[in-house]
């Protein structure tokens, strides 16, 4: 190799050596969200899942399911007016529009100026404290173009976090919408179940009357002391003092239930009076790892972790040198109809480069808030994740437990109501005291009042299961940040 080959090669050297450490710099400017869902958050299985049962995920409608069309036309009516998920639409409007002004910046800036000035000149004219001046005229139109190049993806790395957030507040309206549903659901049952309660204290209230009636005959005829009659009185009160209590708690459930539909209570009504003409359906949770994926509270975690990694790789370019490039051009002349010819045209261009030297550690400063929001919401994530996991495995555990103790109580009402009656039966025939009537009574009054509210405990468990389970709902491929193991070990992720 002849010597001016040798001193071309190495000359070419520290180019090469400088094309390469630029790649690797500007490689390192995207990196990838850190996966942080480890193998020790992510159950293999739920405890609460009937084993061999089948894997069945709730569909979008899933309130259909209790066959309700009431149920149906309220949660609609909700969808359309309650007022915390027109939040959540609003917010949603504030991100989309953040997200426009961020994509601003990765393209150009062009203003437009027309102006033009009056002004005295030197020569003869009027006459204005002893001098003499008279108008000139002058007209300008020019245009303006600026243009900041993302060379280090600064602007994109703003609009990337920009269009997390924007993902997180649609997740957060998803949320509410599941929210708001399921309160709407759990509050007209109450109503229900609280109905079924003021009916069976009426009825109570009713058998109380009717062993009175025998009570006085049985008084009248010397049968029976006037303590029969105290001790039967003072039952039918305590239960006439619960009866308003009732009614107060019903209508409170059915002002909560106007709220959620986003109109005032006075005047509002439900028509369905029982629990009867309900249908229990049966859902039940699928694998565990796909339970992340089925909760918008989860993936708005996932968002706002994603976010703040775009805003620390935003923090990371922002300690780099910046380039612009800016134009000009326009028309300048006395007669505005001269204006547009060409001799009164001119024009420049020019680029600059912006290099922070000092400036007390603010961009330092930035980095690190970013780098410790970042781990924020990295637990964060996780918690939102151990919590899903948590809420599914509580409400599987009350949807089990519930039904166990719904049929239970079932049969101690058949049984209590049985005993009632054969107890009033030998109360009249003289075979039996009152205590046994009173005891069978209270027996039977306080099985039936438990047995209600089970069965909306039961039902509230059920709407719970169903929000647990993300109530249908389901996070795009295109959405994902976070991915589990076995998932992850097919992604390149560069270290962080």
């Amino acid at each position: 190799m002849s010597r001016v080959a040798r001193l071309s090669s190495r000359a070419r050297l520290p180019l090469r050596c400088g094309i390469l450490a630029l790649a690797l710099l500007l490689s390192g400017c995207a990196t990838h969200v850190p996966q942080v869902l480890t193998p020790q958050i992510t159950p293999k299985s739920f405890s609460g899942q009937v084993v061999g049962s089948e894997q069945v995920w709730p569909q979008p409608d899933w309130w259909r399911t209790f066959g309700s069309a009431e149920l149906s036309d309220l949660i609609e009516k909700a969808g359309a007016d309650n007022r915390d998920l027109a939040v959540a639409v609003a917010r949603v409007m504030e991100a989309r529009a953040q997200t426009t002004i961020q994509r601003a910046a990765l393209f150009p800036q062009i203003n437009a100026q027309a102006q033009a000035l009056r002004s005295p000149s030197g020569q003869s004219g009027q006459s204005i404290s002893g001098q003499s001046y008279s108008a000139g005229n002058s007209f300008g139109l020019t245009f303006g173009a600026s243009y900041e190049l993302d060379f280090w993806g600064l602007a994109h790395d703003n609009l990337r976090a920009a269009k997390e957030a924007l993902k997180s507040a649609r997740f957060a309206q998803q949320a509410v919408a599941l929210t708001v549903t399921s309160n709407v659901a759990s509050a007209y049952f109450s109503v229900m179940a609280l109905r079924v309660r003021i009916a069976i204290a009426n009825e109570n209230i009713k058998a109380i009357n009717g062993i009175l009636e025998t009570i006085n005959l049985r008084v009248s005829t010397g049968k029976s002391s006037r303590l029969d009659l105290a001790q039967e009185q003072a039952q039918v009160e305590s239960v006439e003092a619960q009866l308003p209590m009732l009614e107060e708690q019903e209508l409170e459930a059915r002002v909560a239930l106007a709220v959620l539909l986003g109109e005032p209570p006075e005047g509002f009504e439900v028509k369905t009076q029982t629990l009867d003409a309900f249908h229990l359906p049966v859902v039940q949770a699928g694998l565990p790892s796909e339970l992340l994926l089925r909760r918008p509270d989860v993936a708005e975690a996932e968002a706002n972790l994603a976010g703040a990694h775009a805003n620390l790789d935003a923090a990371r370019a922002a300690f780099l040198p910046q380039f612009a490039l800016a134009g000009n051009g326009g028309f300048a002349s006395t007669a505005i109809n001269a204006l547009l010819h060409g001799p009164n045209f001119a024009w420049d261009f020019g680029a600059n480069l912006l290099q922070t030297v000092f400036d007390g550690g603010k961009l330092i400063g930035q980095k690190e808030l970013a780098r410790a929001t970042q781990q924020e919401l990295v637990a964060s994530y996780q918690s939102a994740a151990l919590n899903a996991y948590a809420d599914l495995e509580n409400a599987l555990g009350q949807v089990a437990n519930n039904s166990k103790a719904e049929f239970h109580l079932g049969r101690e009402v058949e049984a209590a109501r049985e005993a009632f009656t054969i107890s009033q039966l030998q109360y009249r025939q003289g075979v039996t005291e009152l205590l046994t009537v009173l005891q069978a009574q209270q027996t039977l009054f306080a099985a039936e009042d438990q047995l209600a509210q089970t069965t909306l405990a039961h039902m509230q468990a059920v709407v719970h299961l169903y929000e647990a389970l993300g109530g249908g709902w389901m996070e795009s491929a295109q959405d994902r940040t976070q991915f589990t193991s076995d998932r992850r070990a097919s992604l390149s992720v560069a270290p962080q």
